[in-house]
């Protein structure tokens, strides 16, 4: 029998409590509407919406890459309005482990440079650093490749150096932004196979994508439309299911595994 505590048990790593976000105009502009959401330690979650809905401004919150403008947003348990610019940089790096569409990597370094690179300002010796970078290559299956110009890669391979190097610092999340986006459907599928055994070993997954395929692969699911987040089965996930839920009141006062997402139209 497993000794692994039921996931209402696990600590929160994301903590939403009014959470939202509001660009200034004129007018101003609700990009993120204050919501109440809970993602506890090894949940796989995926946030799906189309262009326009938000999804990037809730992925830059929760990424600690913008500050909201109400509510208060703790990451493992710390308060990130009490932090300063310089402290958000620091528990950014230290506990969110980033993949994006665009791989983000410099073409002409190798794969383990690349790796390597996440962990320069962290206080890790160089030796330490390239043992750390090359044992992660190998948990992606990119081994091989390690010496490699990331520039000569395929868009699979690049795309898993990329997950290697969110992972090497060890994060406490998992946080992936259209993580297939620039993939076709076979090498997106592999990607994806990946990121559910990083789940399955205990990672905290976090996915934001404009498809309802990928958003389906998720523990929980959660649509986000004009701003406004509304939990469903992933199971249901479809183009048309996340067009109908647009017109679907938002969770008010609902719990499923402790996030509650209101309605404050």
């Amino acid at each position: 029998m497993s000794d692994e505590a039921p996931v209402s048990e696990r600590a929160p790593v994301i903590e939403f409590a009014g959470v939202g976000r509001t660009y200034p105009g004129p007018p101003p502009v609700p990009a993120l509407r204050p919501a109440e959401l809970v993602i506890r330690r090894g949940e796989y979650v995926t946030v799906v919406g189309p262009s326009g809905s938000g999804k990037s401004t809730f992925l830059n919150v929760a990424g600690l890459l913008d500050r909201p403008s109400e509510g208060v947003y703790r990451l493992d348990g710390i308060d990130t309005a009490t932090l300063n610019e310089r402290d958000r940089t620091a528990l950014r790096g230290r506990r969110i482990g980033f993949v994006f569409q665009s791989f983000h990597l410099l073409p002409h370094r190798s794969s383990v440079e690349n790796v390597m690179l996440s962990l320069l300002y962290t206080g890790t010796r160089r030796k330490e650093r390239r043992v750390r970078a090359l044992e992660t290559l190998e948990r992606v299956g990119l081994g091989h490749r390690a010496h490699a110009p990331t520039g000569r890669l395929s868009g699979g391979e690049r795309q898993r150096v990329a997950i290697a190097r969110a992972l090497v610092n060890r994060p406490s999340l998992l946080l992936c932004d259209e993580p297939t986006g620039n993939l076709d459907t076979t090498t997106a599928g592999t990607v994806l196979a990946l990121i559910d055994e990083l789940h399955a070993d205990g990672f905290t997954v976090l996915v934001v994508t404009h498809d309802p395929g990928v958003a389906a692969r998720g523990e929980r699911a959660v649509v986000i439309r004009d701003g406004v987040l509304r939990e469903t089965d992933p199971a249901t996930l479809t183009a048309e299911a996340v067009q109908t839920l647009q017109d679907v009141r938002p969770l008010q006062h609902a719990t499923l595994q402790d996030a509650t997402l209101q309605d404050v139209q």
